[in-house]
């Protein structure tokens, strides 16, 4: 994990200023353990304990999966990323830069889906559940959440990098979960992303999240419909493409045409998936983190390197 002294870097910062963080990632280092375990080696209570885990998984450091246990379903976390290091201004003949992007989920470009499906605002649902057509509606464009059972939404983003400027890493963020008739938080799906026509390699959703309220879920939301998904960011590097630190494929950011004018970016579940579980998107007003799709580009420019500071005594 590379940071660097850009807000981009504040959620791991922020992450780490805790002791208690810091001692659940020494816990985590020797072995995966879940919220419970957690709690009770660090004598706290579940609930305090899911606030820690969700700041961590924010950040990126860890990430966690559902999995049954002795008495039901357990979140067990693991860690996401093995170290990082935090790039500061003038160390290099290059600065690190980026911009950042925001496409709200209702902004796709395309679709081809199949039910169970819909689409809602933060006021009222577009038109009725499980019937595709609504997705054009021109209320769309305001929609905050969005689900279907198989197949894909597609979005087109901008690209404002110039001739001059090097790009490093393309990081899309997203609030994702599976979708099952009604809810339930065992349902895996294999969903797959692509960019520019170039598959990127897929990730398995654990459930369609509706254990408790999303934070930022409206209140007249139906409680036995999606609540919230998990914090998922894609890192498109010159090493490859990774998912929360781990690696999905090999495909890099020249073989993805990152200077290409527009992107455009395809979430799907496939046919031929071994888990077709379908997928929901969370944007502003629904789930935990009140995001849309977020693309952040980092880049380099040639500058001078920082003249060494002079010393008065």
């Amino acid at each position: 994990m590379k940071l660097d002294l850009t807000e981009h870097s504040l959620p791991v910062y922020e992450a780490l200023s805790s002791t208690v963080r810091l001692q659940m990632l020494r816990l985590l280092s020797e072995q995966p353990m879940n919220v419970k375990e957690l709690a009770g080696a660090l004598k706290l209570s579940s609930a305090i304990m899911t606030m820690h885990v969700r700041k961590l998984e924010a950040a990126g450091l860890i990430r966690s999966h559902m999995a049954p246990g002795r008495s039901g379903l357990q979140k067990i976390c693991t860690l996401a990323t093995e170290g990082a290091e935090i790039i500061f201004p003038g160390q290099a003949r290059t600065q690190r830069r980026g911009y950042r992007k925001e496409i709200p989920v209702g902004h796709y470009s395309d679709f081809q889906i199949e039910p169970t499906c819909g689409l809602s605002t933060t006021e009222r649902v577009i038109g009725n559940f499980d019937d595709p057509r609504y997705f054009w509606d021109q209320e769309r464009v305001n929609a905050g959440i969005l689900w279907f059972g198989k197949g894909f939404v597609e979005y087109k983003i901008p690209n404002f990098l110039l001739s001059s400027q090097k790009p490093e890493e393309l990081v899309i963020t997203m609030e994702i979960a599976s979708e099952a008739p009604s809810i339930n938080n065992n349902w895996p799906s294999d969903i797959t992303f692509t960019l520019n026509g170039q598959r990127l390699g897929f990730w398995t959703s654990p459930g369609d999240y509706g254990d408790s309220p999303g934070k930022y879920t409206p209140a007249w939301w139906p409680a036995l419909t999606n609540q919230y998904g998990l914090l998922k960011q894609l890192r498109i590097t010159p090493a490859g493409t990774f998912m929360d630190g781990q690696k999905l494929s090999e495909v890099t950011l020249e073989q993805v045409g990152i200077r290409d004018k527009q992107w455009t970016f395809k979430v799907s579940v496939e046919e031929d998936a071994e888990h077709i579980g379908g997928l929901t998107l969370f944007g502003k007003g629904f789930g935990n983190y009140n995001e849309d799709l977020v693309f952040e580009l980092f880049y380099t420019d040639a500058v001078e390197a920082s003249a060494s500071p002079s010393r008065t005594e």
